[in-house]
C-alpha cells in the first residue's frame, strides 16, 4: 500500500466456493477496492496518529480491519495479515477476535557438523555428505516466532519489544556464533538438523513469554530454500 509515507503489505485470506460457470470465487479487482476503501483510510490515520504519539493499538486496528474489509467481501474473510516491515507482521482470524498473532524475525550464525555416533562413518557420509565435514561448517540462520497474543480491553497486545528480549535472551544468545554441536547443551547428543534445531528453539522459548502469550509457531531458515516450521507436538 503505497500513499502512506511508508509501505504496508495487507494479505486477506478469504474462504468460500468457486462459481462452478466462471471458477472465480472473488475477483482481485473486488478485494483491492474493498481494501482501498475500508482499510487505507484507517491505516493512513494511524500514521498520522504515529506522528503525534497517538497510534492506534495493534490489537484495536486489526479486529477493525478484519470488521471493515469483511462485510463488502460477503462475510468470507477468514484472515488478514498486515506487514509492517520486512520482519514484522500481525494477523488476526475471524475465528478468535481476542488474540492477534505476531510474527517477527531474526537472525543467528552458527557452525554444525550433521553426524550421528550410531551410523558408520560410511553412513554417515552417504547420508550427510559434505555437511558430515569433521570441522563443521556454518550458516546463516533465519528464525520466525509467531506468537499468539491476548488483546485488551483498550486494543493493546504484546510490544514488540517485549518479545525481541525474550528471544534473544532465551535463543538467539545462546546460538549465535557458536558450534553448535560443542557449545549447545541441547546438541550433545541431538544431530543439529534444521528439523532438530527448529525444535530446539521451540523449547526455548517455551513457558518464557509474557503471561497469556503462547507460541504459535517457529520457523527455521538453514538457506534460502531450506526451511523447517514447528508448531509443538
Amino acid at each position: 500500500m503505497r500513499g502512506l509515507g511508508r509501505y504496508y503489505e495487507l494479505d486477506v485470506t478469504c474462504q468460500g466456493e468457486a462459481d462452478p460457470q466462471t471458477g472465480y470465487f472473488l475477483n482481485i479487482k473486488t478485494i483491492d477496492q474493498a481494501v482501498r476503501e475500508h482499510v487505507l483510510p484507517m491505516l493512513i490515520e494511524r500514521v498520522n496518529d504515529e506522528a503525534g504519539a497517538a497510534a492506534t493499538p495493534m490489537g484495536g486496528l486489526m479486529r477493525r480491519v478484519l470488521e471493515a474489509i469483511d462485510p463488502p467481501l460477503n462475510g468470507t474473510v477468514c484472515q488478514v495479515r498486515l506487514v509492517l516491515t520486512p520482519t514484522l507482521s500481525f494477523g488476526i482470524e475471524r475465528d478468535d477476535m481476542d488474540h492477534v498473532v505476531m510474527r517477527q524475525q531474526y537472525e543467528f550464525s552458527a557452525a554444525h557438523r550433521l553426524h550421528v555416533p550410531t551410523l558408520s562413518e560410511e553412513q554417515n557420509q552417504a547420508t550427510f555428505g559434505k555437511c558430515n565435514n569433521p570441522a563443521g561448517h556454518g550458516h546463516n540462520y533465519r528464525v520466525e516466532v509467531a506468537v499468539r497474543c491476548p488483546i485488551d480491553a483498550q486494543g493493546q497486545s504484546l510490544d514488540p519489544a517485549e518479545l525481541d528480549a525474550v528471544v534473544d535472551r532465551e535463543a538467539i544468545e545462546k546460538l549465535d556464533h557458536k558450534h553448535l554441536n560443542v557449545d549447545v547443551p541441547q546438541f550433545a547428543t541431538l544431530n543439529p538438523s534444521v528439523e532438530n534445531i527448529v525444535k530446539v528453539v521451540w523449547q526455548m522459548l517455551a513457558g518464557k513469554l509474557p503471561g497469556g502469550v503462547t507460541l504459535d509457531e517457529v520457523k527455521v531458515w538453514e538457506t534460502g530454500k531450506t526451511v523447517c516450521a514447528y508448531r509443538g507436538e
